[in-house]
């Protein structure tokens, strides 16, 4: 099964980063998040990939070219200019970067990666957005209520720190918890490809009419995420997705 990654955005609410490339090549530790995206598919055997590249898209081809070079050993011949790359690497991915344009919305783009797909299921997801979402748990969700989409929903971190009162006394104190009510789109899709027939042309936001009339169709599921959900809009995120990283236990990396 493929799993797509929208990856061509402006990411203009980062513009401090993406000016100079795309948000999901700006670094979480040592590792575009991109790459964190991919591991969490990667860890459940889901490692083939679809990137949807627009906005610098040149960028993340140069890094998934340059990676085992940067990563590994070599041997260059300087007389017939043959190198060889020694040892194998950790990462036993396929990935697929495909132009989807400078300008398309998320739905045309993934309109475009029509004869990338296949006639099977496959998922989708962001390039800027990290969970412990358990991949294998969403896939037999999917599959046992066989209709043609699947949305992950999530709780959103509070933007503030939530105060418990009992008059003017603190009962309890919690900086930036999930939010206990409501639910919103947290990507980690799975879906069957007649959903591409939903929409219309490159200018069309999947969030918006193709995910409307799915869900009027009767043809929408939503998988309830309680876990660890973050995306990386703002510098404040990226610093607090580093500072996870840093902590030596990152939540959304499997052990």
């Amino acid at each position: 099964m493929r799993t797509v990654i929208l990856a061509g955005g402006l990411g203009s609410r980062l513009s401090e980063e993406t000016t100079l490339r795309p948000k999901p090549m700006v670094e979480i530790g040592d590792e575009p998040i991109l790459a964190h995206v991919m591991s969490i598919y990667a860890v459940h055997g889901y490692r083939e990939f679809v990137v949807a590249l627009g906005y610098k898209g040149e960028q993340i081809k140069d890094y998934f070219r340059n990676l085992l070079f940067r990563q590994r050993n070599l041997t260059v011949d300087l007389a017939t200019g043959k190198t060889v790359v020694h040892g194998s690497d950790r990462r036993d991915w396929r990935v697929h970067l495909v132009d989807t344009g400078l300008h398309t919305q998320t739905g045309g783009r993934l309109r475009a990666l029509r004869g990338w797909l296949g006639e099977g299921t496959f998922m989708l997801t962001y390039g800027d957005g990290l969970a412990d979402v358990d991949v294998s748990a969403l896939v037999a969700f999917h599959r046992a209520h066989g209709k043609l989409a699947t949305v992950t929903a999530v709780r959103p971190t509070a933007r503030f720190g939530e105060l418990s009162l009992d008059g003017d006394a603190v009962l309890r104190f919690a900086e930036k918890p999930q939010i206990a009510q409501g639910w919103i789109n947290g990507g980690f899709f799975v879906l069957e490809p007649q959903v591409l027939d939903y929409i219309d042309g490159p200018d069309v936001m999947w969030e918006r009419d193709p995910l409307e009339r799915i869900a009027r169709d009767g043809q929408l599921r939503a998988y309830r995420h309680d876990g660890f959900w973050q995306p990386m809009d703002t510098l404040r995120e990226k610093a607090y997705l580093n500072e996870l990283w840093a902590s030596g236990r990152p939540p959304w990396v499997r052990r």
